[in-house]
């Protein structure tokens, strides 16, 4: 499946985005002109998923290719073990210049402390280096820095969001091209300023959504903070489709996009307190559902792929792209043959751990979600735990937006010790002990 020459890959990460908010996945705004371009020229995976609906863990997952629980980085603030060989590794030894820019969330810096990041914390992407720990600390959505290589202050003025695609483009533009480049950009947006805890939109963004039309899961949650939010929320993904044109554009013009395949996703999505008390941290669609798009050699013209795929098929993916070796101990599975229309024998379910909120565990299926918590453990401290109650129960296909918790139902009994027993051996193939699970 691999291309017979390796393409360059730019690995384009937002923070915290609903794939709601694109075009091609329905969003009537107009927000994403170049994603949806992307998606028309390439794949589009419909049903694409977060392994965890937080930062640290779901980067952790990406760099190794292992569930959150499996490197011990099950939630924000434990730092990537550095004997982790990560995909830096792998596509270094298979030839390619890499590189990141921006927000790395896997060195175990504390809110307080300088930002910078060790090189031997850095996972591996020894060729180029612009980025900073915990980037919400080390930058505002206007001003701030970055450190490089030398963990030397990079500053910068205006939006975020356009810095840091300044650096993209000049590290296009100056790179020797002696080998194919693996870049990860990941953007802090549109995630929420944290100081400030709430999201800001570059300047005269905001007003170009004060009105939307309410997403179904929001429109029934008079709490929350959508109403405040949204149309910033709304302005920053504009802003970055934006930049993801940049991007592309700069690859046409320096000759690279025939061979540069862009995969584009998120960590995880927000529901705006709707759910709980923050905006992510649960199993709900809006903080696990996740935009994923690609285009490039080897995806061109797949269309859309219907089939549940997850955060952890993305590492054997771009491996697979490069022509490396896929790791036997990889959790997840290679997207490529999916897009072909050449695996049969695809799962049709995934995997969710959470943390920090809760200690909990759901799974997702194309018409059900079951989720389960330990309610006698705290998310902060326990990765895990040997027995969880049932927590919801969702018929995704009557109930898009779960508004109803089937949970306990007599009528759903069945449905619910299927899903169950389902999860139990997910959980044991990511080398999870088998839990014990209370009905409900």
């Amino acid at each position: 499946m691999s291309p017979t020459r390796q393409p360059n890959i730019l690995f384009f990460f937002t923070d915290q985005q609903r794939a709601d908010t694109a075009g091609c996945y329905g969003n009537t705004l107009g927000l994403t002109p170049h994603l949806d371009a992307m998606a028309e020229e390439g794949v589009r995976f419909d049903l694409a998923f977060t392994a965890q609906p937080v930062c640290g863990p779901a980067r952790s997952l990406l760099q190794s290719g292992l569930y959150p629980t499996a490197t011990g980085c099950f939630r924000n603030g434990i730092p990537l073990p550095q004997n982790t060989r990560t995909i830096a590794h792998e596509l270094a030894d298979a030839g390619y210049e890499v590189g990141y820019i921006g927000k790395w969330h896997l060195a175990g810096r504390g809110r307080y402390e300088a930002q910078w990041v060790p090189q031997e914390r850095r996972g591996g992407y020894d060729d180029y280096w612009l980025g900073a720990d915990l980037l919400e600390f080390s930058s505002s959505a206007y001003g701030g820095g970055y450190y490089d290589a030398d963990n030397r202050f990079v500053p910068f003025d205006g939006f975020r969001v356009d810095s840091q695609t300044d650096h993209v483009l000049e590290y296009l533009r100056t790179r020797d091209g002696q080998r194919p480049f693996f870049l990860f950009l990941s953007y802090l947006e549109p995630h929420h300023q944290n100081n400030l805890d709430r999201y800001v939109a570059p300047k005269g963004y905001r007003e170009r959504y004060e009105e939307y039309p309410v997403p179904g899961d929001l429109e029934q949650f008079h709490g929350g903070d959508w109403q405040e939010n949204l149309p910033d929320y709304y302005g920053i993904c504009a802003n970055i489709d934006e930049n993801l044109g940049r991007v592309r554009a700069e690859l046409e013009r320096l000759g690279l996009a025939e061979n540069t395949v862009i995969l584009y996703t998120s960590d995880h999505g927000t529901h705006f307190r709707t759910r709980n008390g923050e905006y992510k941290r649960s199993c709900h669609e809006a903080s696990i559902r996740i935009p994923m798009v690609a285009c490039g050699p080897g995806l061109r013209g797949r269309g859309v792929v219907r089939d549940l795929v997850s955060l952890a098929d993305i590492p054997p993916t771009i491996l697979d792209l490069a022509g490396a070796p896929i790791p036997a101990h990889y959790q997840g599975r290679s997207l490529l043959p999916l897009a072909a229309g050449q695996a049969s024998d695809w799962p049709d379910d995934v995997l969710v751990q959470i943390s920090e909120s809760q200690v909990g565990r759901a799974i997702r299926t194309a018409r059900w979600k079951y989720c389960v918590n330990a309610p006698h453990k705290d998310g902060w401290n326990d990765p895990a735990s040997g027995v969880y109650e049932e927590q919801y129960l969702y018929d995704l296909a009557n109930d898009p937006h779960e508004l109803r918790n089937l949970v306990g139902d007599p009528a759903y009994r069945g449905v619910a010790d299927e899903l169950c027993e389902r999860l139990i051996r997910r959980m044991i193939a990511v080398g999870e002990p088998r839990p014990q699970i209370v009905r409900r």
